[in-house]
């Protein structure tokens, strides 16, 4: 039997992913999480360097349904996109599972799921279903204790103690910042490792917020939307543990590709946009390409 070692990572399961998230949540440094919705967006943020990739929701449900993010897209539809990024990439992954589908029975099976699929965090939310982007209006909260009861169920089912649970509340935007913060309390003592209050509305408040609540925080930097957008030095200052960048590369992506397809339009060519593209070859590296092929010739019949 070969070392698992030998294979290629989208060939092998990686071991420890679950230890290393909880080491960098606890480090006095703030752990940057970028976004990504599939393979390819995932080796980009692994092969940058950083520790960890947040697997967005709405970047999901743009990619595999082609629809916003208002809850349209099923579990099942994110369970199969989940496993497939998880198995490309080594680093943890931090896995937005909206309100985990359900009543308990379905948090329960929504963890072990995604546990088993690869993942080192969960992030479950207390809007009421269908959900809605986090940064823009008509969302509606449940009442606490249904959402203490998401958590608990989320806690309970998870194999791996290392494994991560995140609480987020959407209470910021319809009952204001003080609600939030005593949510985010109950959802501490249910069992939530990490704690997420979605949408602050000006610095002062993600100040405030991690003056109340003495445990690892999470920012949500949207570009454009409620949050202001801090620089992450200036977020470790205020006390963040964790920033997630959900779709920086999704808007990134949408733009340059226009642009690109315009210009393809107008011209008949990609030459314009040659020197901000990768080559034929560096293209295959990102996916490991010469361990797949060396895989492929140990196998390969003699001649």
């Amino acid at each position: 039997m070969a070392e698992a070692s030998a294979y290629p990572v989208g060939l092998r399961r990686v071991k420890g992913k679950n230890a290393s998230l909880r080491a960098a949540l606890a480090s006095e440094h703030l752990l940057t999480a970028p976004g990504c919705f599939d393979c390819l967006t995932a080796k980009l943020v692994a092969n940058a360097g950083f520790a960890a990739g947040y697997i967005t929701g709405s970047g999901l449900s743009m990619s595999v349904l082609g629809a916003p993010d208002m809850g349209a897209i099923s579990f099942g539809e994110i369970l199969e996109r989940v496993m497939r990024i998880s198995d490309s990439v080594e680093i943890p992954l931090i896995c937005d599972a909206d309100t985990g589908y359900g009543g308990p029975i379905n948090v329960i099976r929504t963890v072990k799921d995604l546990e088993r699929a690869g993942v080192s965090a969960i992030q479950i939310e207390d809007q009421a279903w269908p959900k809605k982007c986090g940064h823009e209006p008509g969302r509606k909260v449940v009442q606490t204790s249904e959402m203490v009861g998401r958590i608990k169920a989320a806690v309970d089912a998870r194999d791996d103690e290392q494994l991560v649970i995140i609480a987020r509340t959407d209470a910021r935007t319809t009952l204001g910042i003080d609600e939030a913060i005593e949510r985010a309390h109950r959802y501490r003592e249910a069992g939530a490792d990490v704690l997420f209050i979605e949408s602050p509305e000006s610095e002062a408040e993600m100040q405030q917020i991690n003056q109340e609540i003495k445990a690892p925080t999470l920012a949500n930097m949207v570009e454009g939307g409620r949050t202001p957008t801090l620089a992450a030095p200036r977020l470790q200052e205020l006390g963040y543990s964790l920033a997630i960048y959900p779709n920086s590369l999704t808007r990134m992506i949408a733009k340059q590709g226009a642009s690109l397809l315009e210009v393809l339009m107008q011209t008949g060519s990609t030459q314009q946009f040659a020197d901000r593209m990768v080559d034929h070859r560096s293209l295959w590296d990102v996916f490991d390409y010469p361990a797949w092929v060396e895989l492929e010739r140990k196998f390969a019949p003699s001649e």
